[in-house]
């Protein structure tokens, strides 16, 4: 893929996290929605965008970086099995990938962006409004959200003991008798992360102390499950 050496003189990275294992669908990122698999939705958008210098596909089993190559994604490095398991947390696995594109590209990153194979909903927009506001604000780091519906506040949460017993989730939820009560929350959609290379090297999450959220109006769907299938072919 041809792709610019850098954006606003930045030289900025792609990573799609895309390992084999998934609970829910088997070999999730290859599945496909009217004809394409979520890796060729995620490697469209990463060239329409025409701001990374590079975009790898960090994953651990083959089927996935033969897909990634068909469409025209790098898979450099393997990603190792220490790092495939269920319960790894994102910044090990971007963290891995940008010192292995690093090294194979002869290059220092300023910039990481992931971008999931399961949000397939994302257009090139919604990825270059993310980089933007990271560089023009200077944050470390940058998230797209979704507002969430009051009737999901976390004041309204109930959780339920194996027992049968339930409570609120917060205390504060006593004294929430109408929903004017409630400020706005937000939660994130997986559509994209901008992080900062010094916060990837350095920080203890992705989020770190100075971190800035882009807020989507459009309705986004994070795969998780065929029913998350079945809401995206509706809207694609």
């Amino acid at each position: 893929m041809t792709l610019p050496m850098n954006y606003r003189n930045k030289n900025i990275l792609a990573v799609v996290p895309a390992r084999g294992g998934s609970k829910g669908i088997k070999l999730k990122n290859l599945i496909k929605i009217k004809g394409k698999t979520l890796i060729e939705y995620v490697a469209k958008v990463i060239l329409e965008c025409k701001c990374f210098t590079n975009s790898v596909v960090s994953t651990d089993h083959y089927l996935v970086a033969e897909e990634a190559k068909r469409v025209g994604l790098s898979v450099p490095f393997k990603r190792p099995l220490s790092l495939s398991a269920d319960f790894i947390g994102d910044k090990e696995v971007l963290k891995h990938a940008l010192k292995e594109s690093e090294k194979f590209y002869k290059i220092q990153y300023d910039i990481v962006v992931m971008l999931q194979p399961t949000s397939p909903l994302r257009n090139k927009s919604e990825v270059k409004i993310v980089i933007d506001t990271l560089i023009d604000y200077n944050w470390d780091a940058v998230w797209t959200l979704s507002k969430t519906d009051l009737k999901y506040h976390p004041y309204k949460a109930i959780t339920k003991e194996a027992n049968g017993r339930i409570q609120l989730f917060s205390k504060k939820g006593k004294s929430i008798t109408a929903r004017q009560q409630l400020s706005d929350i937000y939660h994130r959609n997986g559509v994209a992360y901008a992080i900062k290379r010094d916060l990837l090297i350095f920080g203890k999450d992705l989020m770190g102390e100075n971190a800035g959220g882009v807020i989507l109006d459009r309705h986004h769907v994070s795969i998780d499950t065929m029913e998350d299938v079945s809401k995206v072919e509706s809207q694609i």
